[in-house]
C-alpha cells in the first residue's frame, strides 16, 4: 500500500517496519499528500535561530529525570496506561514508548512499580544522551545552560540580537 501512494518513502522505510509504516500510511490518508513530500531536508529560505537549552550531564540530568519520573507517576500515569490498555489493547504502538512500556510491564505483573519507575529513569537518560549526541552535531544551535540565574533574559536577549540582525 505504502510503495502505491509514496513510493520514496517505500524505499526508505524496512519493509518490516510496521510503526514507521503505518505512519507514513496515516500521514497520506489524513492529509492526502505523502510524508516523503512533506519532509524535506532543504533549509528554508529564511534565516532561522535555533535554541537549545543544556540541562547538563550526569547527574543534574539525572535528578531532573528521577523528578519528571515521579511526578508523572504521581500525577496518574499507571492510570492512563491502565486505561489505553482496557481501551485500545496492550499492541497500542504508544505504548512501547518511554515510560509507557515500563508500566505496561508493570501492570502485567512482570516488574514492581518501583522497577518501573527506574527503569523510565534509566531508559529516558539514556534517550537523552542519545538526543544531546544528535544536536549537538548541529552547529548552528545557540545553547544557554538551562540552570542559569537569568535564562529567560539571556534568551530574550539572543532573540532580540537575530532580530536586530534581520533588520537593513
Amino acid at each position: 500500500m505504502l510503495q502505491q501512494v509514496d513510493p520514496v518513502s517505500a524505499a526508505k522505510i524496512h519493509r518490516r517496519d510496521q510503526v514507521r509504516t503505518l505512519r507514513a500510511l496515516e500521514v497520506f490518508y489524513v492529509t492526502g499528500e505523502p510524508i516523503s513530500a512533506q519532509q524535506g531536508e532543504d533549509p528554508p529560505s529564511y534565516p532561522i535561530l535555533q535554541i537549545g537549552l543544556d540541562c547538563g550531564e550526569g547527574g543534574r540530568l539525572t535528578q531532573r529525570i528521577e523528578q519528571r519520573t515521579t511526578q508523572m507517576m504521581k500525577v496518574g500515569l499507571v492510570d492512563e496506561v491502565e486505561y489505553l490498555i482496557q481501551k485500545y489493547g496492550a499492541e497500542l504502538p504508544l505504548l512501547n514508548t518511554l515510560g509507557y512500556a515500563e508500566v505496561k510491564q508493570y501492570l502485567t505483573g512482570k516488574i514492581s512499580l518501583e522497577e518501573a519507575t527506574a527503569m523510565t529513569v534509566l531508559h529516558t537518560r539514556q534517550f537523552a544522551k542519545r538526543q544531546r549526541t544528535w544536536f549537538r552535531a548541529d552547529p548552528t544551535i545557540v545553547w544557554f545552560d538551562a540552570d542559569e540565574p537569568d535564562l529567560v533574559g539571556n534568551v530574550l536577549k539572543r532573540i532580540e540580537d537575530f532580530v536586530v540582525s534581520l533588520t537593513p
